[in-house]
């Protein structure tokens, strides 16, 4: 319809999803997980001087969808929001993510950080915490969390993830839940 009615050459479609509904992965039903597999739906873009067929794995939020679109509609995106254009990663010009680190939160049940290439998952009322390293182990299948070596790097993401709950407003209060740091 677009190329019918002259208006593919100025037209740009976001086409993203919900989160996952992780359909047996890692043994669970529904989308309230922070493994990848739920945590990073499909973001796809075309229209005009959008490079066809290039892929880039960068974390970003979906929110970045809306000062992309400002920004490609040729408006000045306001200072009060809170997230990155997609416009320099998608034309080439910026090849690191907006972001050193993903947050996410889920009710009182689960809080998540990613850093570089690790993700560290709190279940807060369980007193589990779980250490991916997402290059190595992409699928998030081995749990580094106890692993001695890997004792600093949990200390330090877990103190990421109490300063960005700070960040982001949220109260949940870990310390009262017991974890084996």
């Amino acid at each position: 319809h677009l190329e019918e009615t002259g208006q593919a050459d100025n037209t740009y479609i976001f086409f993203t999803a919900d989160h996952g509904l992780s359909v047996g992965h890692h043994g669970l039903i529904g989308k309230q997980s922070m493994y990848d597999h739920s945590m990073r739906p499909p973001l796809m873009v075309v229209g005009p001087d959008i490079p066809k067929g290039k892929r880039n794995k960068l974390p970003v939020y979906l929110q970045d969808i809306m000062p992309t679109a400002i920004e490609y509609a040729g408006g000045t995106v306001p200072e009060w929001v809170e997230f990155s254009s997609l416009r320099p990663k998608i034309e080439g010009t910026q090849t690191e993510s907006s972001y050193p680190e993903i947050y996410g939160a889920y009710m009182d049940l689960q809080r998540m950080v990613r850093v570089d290439d690790y993700k560290l998952i709190v279940y807060p009322r369980a007193g589990v915490i779980k250490l991916f390293d997402l290059i190595n182990d992409p699928l998030e299948q081995h749990n580094l969390a106890g692993a001695t070596a890997q004792k600093e790097r949990v200390e330090s993401l877990y103190g990421k993830l109490q300063e960005l709950q700070v960040e982001m407003g949220d109260t949940l209060d870990l310390s009262q839940y017991r974890f084996n740091l």
